[in-house]
């Protein structure tokens, strides 16, 4: 600290800098600051990856990203400012122009949105593919163009399963890349990179963060080239992320594994209930025995989120919309992966596919957070009870 010789406005300037001793917490610290002071004049100029500049992470945002390598058994984990984020900007880190991506038709809208009103403008090929579709067929018909496939699996709608890691194996043999969205899986039900997928990308905000209050993705991999150019795509770009929110997805990803579980098991509870309601038709959750996707579920994933959909016998809107208002419980609201219980209508979301296979009726997604399940069914058979009344 500058001794009496200088002035009070200098003093101030300068004093409370971190000197002392700092305790050792559970959790890191959380550094604020863009300036990076660096010891020397030879290393403002590093040619090394040094630290030079907040925005690379301080503290807390290395801190999560140890913790996420751990999650996705990856080498290499990068953040971004939200889940969509973390899907355009793996693209944009690994796609030129001339370039074609294949994209499951099942995607989350925003990403679709984002592949044909921001690819295609750079010149990059987008062309959607039904989730159904064999390995082979999928990856045999591909062009030479094609430089990613983008899967997601089951769909975050209607939850087709995809066999991402056939897929997988057949892509990387022809030189193709690979990415998941598996923000159902949390990279706790299911890896990709243990299944030969490339990237995989999750939207933090849902279950890792888990109380619907702070907007996170990542992207992890375990290829050397391909963390270098998703680190290299944060840069040009210029995103970061805040030490405190990293720090809020941090404290949220200690408790994953016990929430998900209570997730999972009280989803299966309401799922196997509706299945036997006059009024569904279908119930889309494939961790359900019996339903569709199951043995692939069975197959890859060690457990099963909250989140699935159920289609009704068909009615009017108007009953849709009795049904929704009727729940006091749900919230209806369009994110997932809080503490709290959601539901939303599909069928409008739906009509942007190309190709649009038949859910028996109004296609209804629910997920299922901490409440007492049986609460959670009882709140569902009054919404049941007017979506009856309504339909005529």
């Amino acid at each position: 600290m500058p001794g009496k010789t200088t002035r009070t406005d200098t003093r101030l300037i300068r004093a409370g800098h971190g000197a002392g001793r700092a305790a050792k917490t559970v959790g890191p610290a959380v550094q604020r600051g863009s300036t990076v002071l660096l010891p020397n004049a030879a290393s403002l100029y590093p040619t090394d990856d040094r630290l030079t500049y907040g925005r690379q992470g301080l503290s807390a945002q290395f801190a999560l990203q140890a913790a996420l390598a751990e999650l996705e058994n990856a080498k290499a984990v990068t953040l971004y400012p939200s889940g969509l984020a973390a899907l355009t900007g793996a693209l944009l880190a690994i796609l030129k122009t001339g370039d074609e991506v294949l994209v499951t038709d099942v995607i989350y809208k925003p990403t679709r949105r984002f592949c044909d009103h921001v690819l295609k403008r750079f010149g990059v090929t987008v062309r959607y593919f039904d989730p159904l579709q064999s390995p082979e067929e999928l990856v045999g018909g591909a062009s030479d163009a094609v430089r990613v496939i983008l899967m997601e699996s089951p769909g975050s709608l209607s939850f087709e399963m995809q066999d991402m890691t056939r897929v997988a194996e057949l892509a990387r043999a022809r030189g193709i890349l690979t990415i998941a969205d598996n923000t159902w899986g949390a990279g706790y039900l299911y890896r990709p990179l243990d299944h030969g997928i490339d990237i995989s990308v999750q939207a933090l905000t849902k279950y890792v963060a888990g109380h619907s209050d702070v907007f996170m993705g990542c992207a992890a991999t375990n290829s050397a080239k391909l963390a270098r150019e998703l680190e290299d795509g944060i840069h040009n770009l210029g995103w970061a992320v805040a030490g405190e929110e990293a720090y809020q997805v941090l404290r949220g990803l200690r408790t994953l594994p016990t929430r998900l579980t209570r997730h999972g098991e009280s989803g299966l509870t309401v799922a196997a209930w509706l299945r036997e309601r006059p009024e569904v038709v279908e119930v889309f959750h494939p961790a359900l025995p019996g339903a569709r996707g199951h043995d692939l579920w069975l197959r890859d994933f060690t457990g099963a989120c909250g989140l699935f959909g159920f289609a009704l016998q068909p009615a009017p809107d108007a009953a849709v919309d009795a049904f929704l208002d009727e729940l006091s419980l749900f919230g209806l609201g369009f994110s997932w992966g809080g503490f709290e219980s959601l539901a939303i209508s599909c069928d409008t979301q739906l009509k942007v596919r190309k190709f649009h296979p038949d859910y028996g009726g109004p296609l209804i997604r629910l997920h299922i957070g901490l409440e007492d399940p049986q609460d959670l069914i009882a709140d569902l058979a009054l919404g049941l009870g007017a979506y009856a009344a309504h339909a005529g």
